[in-house]
């Protein structure tokens, strides 16, 4: 939903960064991959299904974030990806911090971020289930 409005750049470094975060942790999940897909459908790109772990920058890809818009974006998306599982892992908490610091924004703001992709998560995985269901 708000992934359209990063400009074509940002897209590339967002998903790149998706991938990150989802590997952080060493348990990329089918549930990761299906947000990140899901990522992608949203912004009208390829899925980078080979990720080079190891060959990532993260200052350099934050670098790609200019406007205070985008990074706000980032950064509630982000929060979705890391709430996807039910699992912020202390890997996700360290390296979402540094996003926000690098950002430039408070850890009040850091709640509200992940508060909304929080809600945003369980709402999804409602959806599904309510997609799946037989409604007569």
């Amino acid at each position: 939903m708000l992934l359209m409005k990063l400009e074509a750049k940002e897209k590339f470094c967002f998903l790149r960064l998706a991938h990150y975060l989802a590997r952080i942790d060493s348990d990329y999940g089918e549930k990761e991959h299906e947000i990140i897909e899901e990522y992608c459908i949203e912004m009208g790109i390829e899925n980078e299904e080979i990720f080079d772990f190891d060959d990532f920058n993260l200052q350099d890809t934050l670098k790609c974030f200019k406007s205070t818009k985008s990074k706000k974006i980032v950064m509630l998306e982000l929060m979705i990806l890391i709430h996807a599982d039910d699992s912020f892992d202390f890997k996700e908490k360290e390296l979402i911090e540094d996003i926000n610091t690098t950002f430039g924004f408070t850890k009040k703001h850091m709640n509200y971020f992940s508060q909304w992709g929080k809600a945003v998560a369980s709402l999804y995985e409602q959806g599904k289930l309510l997609i799946g269901e037989d409604f007569n």
